[in-house]
């Protein structure tokens, strides 16, 4: 019909209804460039990912004491990298024990061996707040059916009570109507093995109709994650050889019972022994000795 046709009292209506089919269109996804590096930053408020050109790692033979759970880390993502079945991944257990390094160092490694291979994608490693997982499916999205494979990796993932994020989260990892993409796993890092804490739990039990199914809802989220990694607390041994380690990496010139004594002095003045006290301690020594650890 003719604009001139039109009566003139509709015409403004149908201009507000096609401006209004305008804003409810789906946007065109913007470009990600994943070729700019190797690990991002997933900013949820802008849904868009920062390039990390130095990631903050330390090199995987520096990590002591985690010996099995390294092992099984690194073969489970080199199958995923290789393109077969995988699992995700919950690192769990004592703080200061080298959850979150060994994640990075882990994929360091591998994108290490396949840049040996000029037919390999580089892995990506994403890492999402923990206060965003909520966003997974829109992160998933824009790395659904990308030429490479991508860990997405949560440190320090637990939740409270009133949260309720967790049961995106579980739809994500494995219930989800689309499913996790084939090019993506999930990485955790928690304190918390069951990702909840435990007076939580027992205020579900105490309080709920059916205590058993209160729980198991929550708890079930860990059930998600097909790798489940322990960190103890390690021995004075184990603190030992990884102070050490680090001295001998960096060329700290010192005599080993005075490290040894220095380091188990510096742990004690902090209640506790794990691989952040001994480079903490060996970051103060290298200061001490004019040297450099970056």
């Amino acid at each position: 019909m003719p604009q001139d046709d039109l009566s003139p009292d509709l015409l403004p209506a149908l201009t507000r209804i096609a401006e209004a089919l305008e804003r409810i269109a789906p946007q065109a996804q913007a470009y990600v460039d994943f070729t700019a590096a190797d690990a991002f930053v997933w900013h949820a408020a802008s849904s868009s990912f920062t390039p990390v050109q130095k990631v903050n790692r330390v090199d995987i033979g520096l990590l002591r004491g985690v010996d099995l759970v390294r092992d099984l880390l690194v073969e489970n993502t080199e199958r995923f990298a290789r393109g077969l079945p995988a699992n995700n991944a919950l690192l769990w257990g004592a703080r200061g024990m080298g959850k979150s390094s060994l994640v990075k160092a882990v994929h360091a490694q591998i994108n290490q061996l396949r840049a040996a291979d000029t037919k390999a994608q580089p892995m990506k490693l994403v890492e999402i707040h923990r206060e965003d997982v909520d966003t997974l499916p829109a992160l998933m999205a824009k790395v659904r059916g990308a030429p490479y494979p991508f860990i997405l990796f949560c440190d320090d993932l637990s939740f409270d009570a009133e949260d309720t994020s967790y049961k995106s989260l579980k739809a994500v990892l494995e219930g989800g109507i689309e499913g996790r993409p084939a090019n993506v796993l999930f990485y955790a890092t928690s304190n918390r093995r069951h990702l909840v804490p435990r007076e939580m739990m027992e205020n579900e039990r105490s309080t709920a109709i059916n205590p058993g199914e209160a729980v198991e809802e929550k708890v079930s989220l860990s059930d998600r994650f097909g790798l489940w990694l322990g960190f103890h607390r390690c021995s004075q041994d184990d603190y030992l050889s990884m102070v050490h380690g680090y001295a001998d990496h960096f060329g700290l010139k010192l005599a080993r019972e005075t490290i040894e004594a220095e380091a188990i002095e510096w742990a004690a003045t902090r209640g506790a022994r794990s691989g952040r006290t001994a480079w903490q301690y060996i970051q103060d020594l290298a200061g001490r000795l004019g040297k450099q650890t970056a």
